[in-house]
């Protein structure tokens, strides 16, 4: 039966519906050309040039989507020449170039600003999810330093790059020679402990403890900031004040001499070492 139906159709039907198909086809082809030309975003011929200079590891630490995203941008004069956090210094004035702007971004580096861990005492004992962020919402977090590193690393997690980490010390620390600089540690850190310096500085902060005296803070830390002030009294420079029991250093006036290392008796402040080989993390 089947085959008598198909000898039934007029082989001339066939080939006229086939052309008419191939005419739409070839209209429809033609005007959707049409259409797409002259309805297309133009975009800046600058776009291309910003997205050379670019480091292509699609972050998203500038907050866009990635490299292209923030390339358009750019030059829609939506983000400016130091919208990337990763973008080396040369790359940043050639932007700028580009757009016509002055490229004042410092270098910075990631530093974390706890080096308690192991030497914090602990509240209670965790049972849940694994990350800090998770922890953070019972009671703060299992640390009886309200400030201090969770060490169960969302920092880790959110690193791109595998920079970032909980080492044997149980605090955070960043491996400066993998850091790629783009921020998203620091974003996943519900302390805020993980903070940019200058990336010439000598020295960072390395606690975030609000407490004062040895007594009081050696109860919930061992290793932590006990407000002295050694620090700020023995800086030649003047470049430290104490704040709410902390050291805060004022880099434009440090002139990295590391005596402020070398007076603070809870050693909180850290000197920043050079870059260090793959698997060390230089700042801890």
């Amino acid at each position: 039966m089947t085959a008598g139906i198909l000898s039934a159709v007029d082989p001339m039907t066939v080939l006229w519906s086939a052309l008419v198909l191939l005419a739409l086809a070839v209209v429809f082809g033609v005007l959707l050309a049409v259409l797409g030309k002259k309805f297309a975003v133009k975009k800046d011929a600058r776009e291309e040039e910003i997205r050379k200079h670019l480091p292509g590891a699609n972050c998203g630490g500038c907050g866009y989507a990635g490299c292209d995203a923030l390339a358009a941008a750019m030059a829609e004069g939506k983000a400016g020449a130091n919208a990337c956090p990763v973008m080396k210094p040369d790359a940043r004035k050639a932007v700028a170039e580009l757009l016509g702007e002055e490229a004042d971004g410092v270098p910075t580096v990631l530093v974390v600003a706890c080096s308690g861990g192991n030497a914090a005492a602990d509240k209670y004992d965790y049972m849940g999810y694994g990350d800090c962020r998770s922890m953070e919402l019972l009671g703060g977090g299992r640390k009886a330093c309200p400030w201090g590193c969770l060490g169960m690393g969302s920092c880790a997690d959110a690193c791109p790059v595998h920079a970032a980490g909980v080492g044997d010390e149980g605090h955070a620390a960043i491996d400066r020679e993998k850091c790629i600089g783009c921020g998203k540690c620091a974003a996943a850190c519900p302390k805020k402990l993980i903070v940019r310096i200058p990336a010439d500085a000598a020295v960072y902060v390395a606690c975030s403890n609000r407490l004062r005296g040895a007594k009081q803070v050696h109860e919930i830390c061992a290793r932590g900031c006990i407000g002295c002030g050694l620090c700020a009294r023995n800086c030649p420079s003047g470049a430290i004040e104490m704040k709410d029991n902390l050291p805060v250093i004022d880099y434009a006036k440090c002139t990295r001499c590391g005596i402020c290392a070398d007076k603070c008796p809870a050693k909180c402040i850290k000197r920043l070492q050079p870059a260090a080989p793959h698997g060390d993390a230089a700042a801890q």
